[in-house]
């Protein structure tokens, strides 16, 4: 199985995954004329406007289950996991991928606001309902919807769950079983209350982890500001293959920034797409905005935390390309990349008695829960994508105890397959939604158009499909008519 796995993985991050990432991201950037810089302030101001109604959800809860999405084992294990097989350089590919990523998180939060639905009483969208409204082909959205079941609902599940229970064990002591029988227990009674309580929980509890986590990484910094220097030069010339001991491992370092970087942040992925349809929003663009943002506190913030604590405290192992390649750095013998980070706490704070084993344990615990819980909405909407209202409330019930299942699973099984699961069901669903965004980037870039001159007029920018020649974005036609 884990041969099959690999080989799969290999033929789905190839370089023409990797680099294609990146030139998507660009050219997105190019035509937005880089809106990630332009409408930076717009970005972080409309995170606190909107109100929920109730069919939909405000922008702020829209932005927390994205984030409880993107801010996962991705920023805590898979940052790890990029200098452990792409060396201190990574980082820098990772804010690459980063900075020019939020411009794709933009077009596709945007498209899924243009074509989202009012199911059943609230507001579905995502890739599935964009692929099939912007093409008018059915087939593309229900390949997506399919590949994005089994990614979020049974490959993927498995990596965070299993951070999780290796994280308490490291920490606590506590058999994986244990943990992952608590995990889906408070999983499950709160996917049994809907995208409500799923959108209350995470408006709490990311805001709240994210913080203390970044401000614990700003402690070590500051403990060891004479360092700053040494480290970042360290991260830009092992970028760029001009550092003695990383040097020859530049191919490595793009690869694994790249691939952890879309692992965490979800730009392109289509992940986060869904939640963005659900936000109450009087034009699609107030969304792309914020969920561009997202890209930011994501990568730039939770991402750089735990790498520069990492470095900080030289805490690392480094091998080149995976884990069969040649050893590089030997810093601590005999760890793992799930231990990276927790060690680097550990020595920062010496005194306290493996203080930095409990709090990035309790900080995993939060980021990934939270990430498990944004799957489900990402498959309940794709469920109903699928299914009509009768269906859908059967499929619903079987997609809460196949995940609930796959959750515990993943607890239990080794931290290597459980990774390797997960890529293969990122890889399936960046391909399909990369190609998606590429071919229906035109209403996206012309929303934004609109929202800016609307904007430049002093207005409160509504959206009107019609007057942009825009088809089948029949919610806001609908929306229109009731103004």
């Amino acid at each position: 199985m884990e041969e099959i796995v690999t080989w799969l993985n290999d033929m789905l991050w190839g370089p023409v995954m990797i680099y294609g990432i990146l030139i998507v991201g660009l050219l997105f950037s190019i035509l937005t004329k880089f809106v990630q810089v332009r409408k930076i302030k717009d970005m972080f101001v409309l995170m606190f406007t909107g109100e929920k109604s109730e069919a939909g959800i405000s922008s702020f809860q829209a932005l927390s289950i994205a984030l409880s999405g993107r801010v996962g084992t991705g920023n805590i294990v898979g940052t790890a996991t990029a200098i452990a097989f792409g060396g201190p350089g990574a980082v820098f590919w990772m804010w690459v991928t980063a900075f020019i990523g939020a411009s794709t998180a933009y077009v596709e939060s945007t498209l899924a606001q243009i074509y989202k639905e009012k199911k059943n009483g609230v507001y579905r969208g995502g890739p599935a309902f964009y692929l099939e409204k912007g093409t008018g082909q059915r087939w593309f959205g229900v390949v997506f919807a399919v590949a994005a079941i089994l990614a979020v609902a049974i490959l993927m599940p498995g990596v965070q769950s299993n951070a999780i229970t290796s994280a308490v064990n490291n920490a606590f002591g506590v058999e994986p079983w244990i943990t992952g029988l608590i995990v889906v227990a408070i999983l499950a009674f709160i996917i049994l209350g809907g995208v409500k309580r799923i959108a209350n929980a995470a408006q709490i509890i990311v805001p709240f982890m994210a913080v203390a986590y970044i401000l614990l990484a700003i402690i070590v910094i500051i403990m060891n500001i004479s360092l700053v220097p040494d480290v970042f030069a360290l991260i830009i010339r092992s970028a760029f293959n001009v550092d003695a001991t990383f040097g020859g491992m530049i191919g490595a370092a793009i690869a694994w920034g790249v691939k952890r970087a879309v692992y965490s942040n979800e730009a392109g992925q289509g992940t986060g797409p869904h939640s963005a349809a659900a936000a109450e929003v009087s034009h699609p663009a107030k969304q792309g905005l914020v969920q561009a943002a997202s890209i930011y506190i994501d990568t730039l913030f939770v991402c750089s935390a735990t790498a520069l604590m990492i470095l900080f405290m030289g805490t690392y192992n480094t091998n080149v390309g995976d884990a069969n390649g040649e050893l590089v750095v030997e810093n601590v013998a005999g760890a793992t990349y799930s231990e990276f980070t927790q060690l680097a706490v550990n020595k920062a704070f010496p005194a306290l008695n493996d203080f930095g084993s409990m709090f990035v344990a309790i900080a995993l615990f939060f980021f990934a829960f939270t990430t498990i819980m944004a799957y489900y909405y990402i498959a309940e909407t794709n469920v109903a994508y699928l299914f009509t209202q009768k269906r859908e409330q059967f499929f619903t019930w079987v997609l809460k105890f196949v995940l609930i299942i796959s959750t515990f699973y993943g607890a239990i099984r080794t931290s290597d397959l459980a990774w390797k699961f997960g890529d293969l069901g990122l890889g399936l669903m960046v391909w399909i939604n990369v190609i998606g965004i590429l071919i229906l980037m035109k209403p996206a870039m012309l929303a934004l158009k609109d929202y800016e001159q609307q904007k430049k007029e002093g207005k409160d920018p509504v959206f009107d499909p019609i007057k942009l020649g825009i088809k089948n974005a029949t919610f806001w036609e609908n929306y229109k008519k009731d103004k």
